[in-house]
């Protein structure tokens, strides 16, 4: 009886809402601060940074040789972390993944898994030690510059956090999942963000005027580009990216990198060589096939896993009728060839969990390693200060280093080291530390101390500290040694970028970003096209040789060749008469002997469709004017143009065995000329077309002889202060005056405009140009050439003109352009040619 009353009377009752709150809330910031999320100043959890933290101890250092996970594992769970070894040994897994972390902190050796989803081997197989530039996360922690605790069970001490000499929060980003809360930091390449630190430290340092400067957030932005993924890939706009380093939210899409391969079968092959960042390869794979099983994604004939050691090739064949670009953007709609990606820069900040923006993470971490640079300066200015005492004493000892032997050794035979300690220190003034270093060195050390030595050590040690206390006393000296340092990082392990930021069509303001300049837009017969800056090309005299300014592939030309600048609107018009629109901005840039990057790529062409001619459009007034081959032509309002779908609309419906060749923005009553290959051209008032709508096929402009087509069209001016210029297939060329041409009705014959014969070739193309304008030349074999339009003579209607480039055998031009004298560039000496 009294045992129930002894039980009655310990229970007590509680409402269970209340208890349940009460340790929902221990629980949820238990999760919080020592799970889940990751410390601001490191970038780690608490898993990580004891992983790290027992490889040091256990002297995994990148030199030295790997050792078992297992026993990893085993020391950190045994000493720092009382968790299960498989979540330990996930951890340390994910540390060594390179497709995992953009720069892994440990050094893994054996199977780590792979990108496609399969498990490392059992950690009894595995073997790890610390990554090179994990060392730098360690570096220094010896000498107190961050706080230790102890373990769960009090036996060992642990630090609460890393010194961490580079930022890696930023740099390798972090996932958490906490009660309540989640923390999702992309990684970022590491040159980019030492670069914002050392512009922070430099604003602040600045000069005598300006030192204390705050830096601003866009100045960090103009340095951080965006993420850099270790698996690469492109990221489409920068919207969401400037909405997370502004707030710490935000929202980035991601897509594969894809090649458009052309099979010799006449078939378009895609190539996937780069995934989102955490994409599953294997499961990837499996979700396309389904897709083309499921009939959701039709065209597909053939899909392989192509990948090795050398990075990934994923190759998906389509069936010739295929869109490329419809069927790759199934694939981003329906599978993760293209995920986005949410961003949550949170972080514990003092203990506290805080979403942070971009100068909020940096200004966290340069106050951490403030603290760690000065704690580490403390550290060496007492070593130094402690050993400078010692070597004092041993300076003071050799002037009476006879004496002192002495009276050690009798005091030895006595009373021991202690009572030889009090008499020297009596005797001669020692300090305690003092007489005890000179005591306990051996006598055969002591009598053989060298003073100069000694002096040198001395004179050094000073030096030392009067640099740490330089350090120690002035914020701006510790901020340069901080700088100093951080560089020396970059310089090591920093590199490129992997992953690709480019325009996004969804961002309006895209075009505000981009710098306007002119550029120099080339596409070749098979349809590649690339975009240059003008001074890639430099003025040569006639006759030259010229220089190689595209890398085609086999039996590919160079066809067409213009000027615009980026913010342009580039109106591409098929031989099937559609129109496809792109920025310039758009076109990918690339080197003078690049061979440019597939047009499909680029607009939603359908079999057998290729870019016939292309415009710069800046405002879209005035009409369209649109020539075929066989002499056909159609005049347009550009009104009808504005709005152009992904697809690409119809321009003209073009008639049969004809393709379009020429357009020209005209302003309603302009004078056209048109050329044809066998010499004949046509002049007549454009107000004899009449306008149309946009689907309409047009009327006849010129009249062709058998077998002739038309290779040219061009506006002629109200004045005489241009000319048109002619070029032939074997490098001849003349300038005439357009009054030579005297106005003609619409759909007449024409009149003689340039002599063709076997020496010239046939015509090629024509351009209106004056004597201040230059003209870009390309032949067969990819070579450019750029003239004066003075140095070229000017004559009569029926003449075939002048040599204007050199041409060796079998080869022909194929393309011309007009640079305009605005367009031009500072020219080299006049004299210099590039042979090929």
């Amino acid at each position: 009886m009294d045992n129930e009353n002894n039980m009655h009377d310990r229970i007590v009752d509680i409402a269970i809402d209340k208890e349940m709150k009460q340790s929902f809330i221990s629980y949820a910031m238990s999760v919080i601060t020592a799970r889940a999320l990751p410390d601001v100043r490191d970038g780690l959890k608490p898993v990580h940074r004891r992983i790290l933290f027992a490889m040091n101890e256990m002297g995994l250092e990148p030199n030295k040789p790997h050792k078992k996970c297992a026993r990893i594992t085993g020391d950190t769970m045994g000493k720092y972390h009382p968790h299960g070894d498989l979540a330990l040994y996930s951890t340390l897994v994910r540390m060594a993944q390179d497709f995992s972390l953009r720069y892994p902190l440990v050094d893994g050796h054996g199977n780590f898994g792979s990108i496609d989803g399969y498990d490392a081997a059992a950690q009894r197989y595995t073997e790890a030690r610390l990554s090179k530039l994990s060392t730098e996360m360690l570096t220094d922690i010896e000498k107190n510059t961050v706080d230790f605790t102890p373990n769960y069970d009090g036996e060992f001490m642990e630090p609460t956090v890393l010194p961490s000499r580079f930022p890696n929060l930023l740099v390798n980003g972090t996932l958490g999942i906490a009660v309540g809360m989640a923390s999702n930091i992309l990684p970022h390449n590491l040159t980019e963000t030492v670069n914002a630190v050392i512009r922070m430290i430099d604003n602040y340092i600045g000069t005598d005027e300006t030192a204390g400067r705050e830096t601003e957030i866009s100045e960090l932005i103009d340095i951080v580009k965006g993420p850099d993924f270790p698996t690469g890939a492109t990221i489409l706009g920068t919207n969401g990216i400037k909405q997370a380093f502004l707030t710490g939210r935000g929202k980035v899409l991601v897509r594969s990198e894809v090649e458009m391969e052309e099979m010799p079968n006449g078939k378009t092959r895609v190539v996937v060589t780069q995934l989102p960042y955490q994409v599953n390869k294997r499961k990837l794979i499996e979700k396309i096939a389904e897709l083309v099983k499921d009939k959701k994604v039709d065209g597909i004939t053939y899909l392989n896993d192509d990948s090795d050691r050398h990075g990934i090739r994923i190759v998906m064949e389509l069936r010739r009728d295929a869109n490329a670009n419809v069927v790759l953007n199934n694939l981003y709609k329906h599978s993760q060839l293209q995920e986005s990606f949410g961003i949550n820069m949170m972080a514990l900040v003092d203990g506290e969990p805080k979403i942070l923006n971009l100068k909020d993470m940096l200004e966290e971490y340069l106050k951490h390693q403030k603290i760690v640079v000065t704690r580490r300066t403390q550290f060496d200015l007492d070593k130094a200060l402690k050993r400078a005492h010692i070597v004092e004493g041993f300076l003071k000892a050799l002037d009476h280093i006879d004496e002192i032997i002495a009276i050690i050794r009798s005091h030895r035979e006595v009373s021991g080291e202690s009572g030889s300690k009090a008499v020297i220190m009596e005797r001669f003034g020692f300090t305690q530390e003092q007489a005890d270093a000179i005591v306990e060195m051996r006598l055969r050390a002591l009598s053989g101390l060298e003073r100069e030595r000694l002096e040198k050590e001395l004179a050094e040690l000073n030096r030392l500290i009067a640099e740490y206390r330089e350090i120690l006393g002035s914020e701006k000296r510790l901020l340069e040694v901080i700088r100093d340092e951080i560089t020396v990082i970059r310089d090591k392990f920093g590199d490129e970028r992997r992953t690709k930021i480019v325009p996004y069509e969804g961002e309006i303001e895209i075009a505000d970003l981009i710098d306007e300049e002119t550029n120099v837009i080339t596409l070749t017969h098979l349809n590649y096209i690339k975009r240059l800056t003008l001074d890639t090309y430099t003025t040569q005299n006639r006759g030259g040789r010229g220089v190689v300014g595209v890398t085609t592939r086999d039996e590919d030309i160079v066809k067409d060749i213009f000027v615009a600048s980026t913010h342009d609107d580039i109106l591409f018009l098929t031989n099937l008469g559609k129109m496809y629109r792109k920025k310039a901005f758009q076109i990918p840039e690339a080197g003078r002997t690049a061979k440019g990057t597939a047009v499909i790529n680029l607009l939603n062409l359908s079999a057998g469709e290729k870019v016939a001619s292309v415009i710069p459009v800046r405002e879209y007034d005035g009409y369209l004017l649109l020539v075929t081959k066989k002499g056909i032509v159609k005049k347009t309002n550009m009104n009808h143009f504005k709005n152009i779908r992904e697809n690409g609309l119809i321009a003209l419906n073009i008639r049969e065995e004809d393709e379009l060749l020429a357009v020209l923005r005209t302003n309603g009553e302009d004078e056209i000329f048109i050329a044809t290959k066998n010499g004949i051209g046509i002049r007549f008032s454009e107000t004899k077309v009449r306008e149309v709508g946009r689907t309409a096929t047009g009327v006849k402009g010129v009249k062709l002889s058998e077998g002739d087509i038309v290779i040219g069209a061009v506006i002629l001016p109200k004045d005489n202060e241009n000319k048109i210029i002619f070029v032939a297939e074997n490098g001849y060329g003349k300038c005439t005056e357009p009054n030579e041409f005297r106005l003609q009705g619409r759909s007449g014959k024409g009149l003689k405009a340039y002599k063709v014969t076997e020496k010239t070739g046939g015509l090629i193309g024509i351009a209106l140009v004056s004597d201040k304008d230059e003209l870009m030349l390309v032949n067969s074999e990819g070579v450019i050439i750029r003239i004066r339009i003075a140095d070229i003579s000017t004559s009569g209607r029926a003449t075939m003109g002048v040599k204007l480039i050199n041409l060796h055998e079998g080869v022909k031009v194929i393309s011309l352009a007009k640079i305009a004298e605005e367009n031009k560039t500072e020219a080299e000496d006049e004299g210099e040619t590039e042979e090929v």
